[in-house]
């Protein structure tokens, strides 16, 4: 089983914790964590951008010259899309970019995406995040001891308001929890800091 080390906010080791082999141990499955990245960003795409056509453009209505004798080709309309102001031929209209995966695929992309943070010792577990007030300089400092100040997802066992507003400033730092956390955000940070009850809550779902 893989150990690693329990830190404080103040990045003091204060204990070791065995992780699940069947989370954070398993060979990474580039193929899945490929396909799982992409469908992730399909899903966030707005799919808002649109084009206007030749009969939306305005104008366009008179034929710009007679259809014989002119030594021009043949033209019905000067909105065609060869003509400067003309519509766009094929161009993309509003549509849906998203796609489901099944459930199995999105456990094992997360399972690597854990394994290969932890491989490259980019898994941090803190025994507990606690905060009594919003405050973002507890945040930043508790990331700089951690060595995770550059980019981090903090990741927490259940929502914590008080966390989550104060890191809400730090750029670059994330935060989620148990249930919500992916495997695009997983492999995007720098560091990913786990409480100890995020761990066990992730071990009881997942290590199955």
């Amino acid at each position: 089983m893989p150990k690693v080390t329990i830190y404080d906010m103040t990045g003091k080791s204060v204990g070791e914790k065995e992780l699940s082999e069947a989370i954070f141990a398993v060979e990474p499955n580039k193929a899945v964590l490929h396909a799982v990245v992409k469908n992730y960003l399909a899903n966030q795409r707005q799919g808002t951008q649109s084009t206007l056509t030749r009969t939306e453009v305005s104008g366009g209505g008179r034929k710009p010259w007679r259809q014989k004798g002119t030594g021009h080709a043949r033209q019905g309309s000067t909105r065609a899309p060869q003509w400067t102001h003309g519509g766009v031929a094929l161009g993309p209209k509003p549509r849906s970019y998203r796609y489901t995966l099944n459930k199995k695929m999105k456990v094992v992309g997360l399972k690597s995406a854990l394994s290969a943070k932890v491989a490259a010792n980019e898994l941090i577990v803190v025994d507990a995040i606690k905060l009594d007030e919003y405050k973002t300089k507890t945040v930043v400092n508790m990331l700089k001891a951690l060595g995770a100040e550059r980019k981090a997802l903090i990741v927490t066992d259940a929502v914590n308001k008080l966390l989550v507003g104060s890191a809400a400033n730090i750029a670059g730092c994330k935060t989620s929890i148990v249930g919500e956390m992916n495997t695009y955000d997983v492999l995007n940070s720098g560091k990913t800091i786990l409480t100890v009850a995020a761990v066990d809550k992730l071990e009881e779902v997942y290590a199955k």
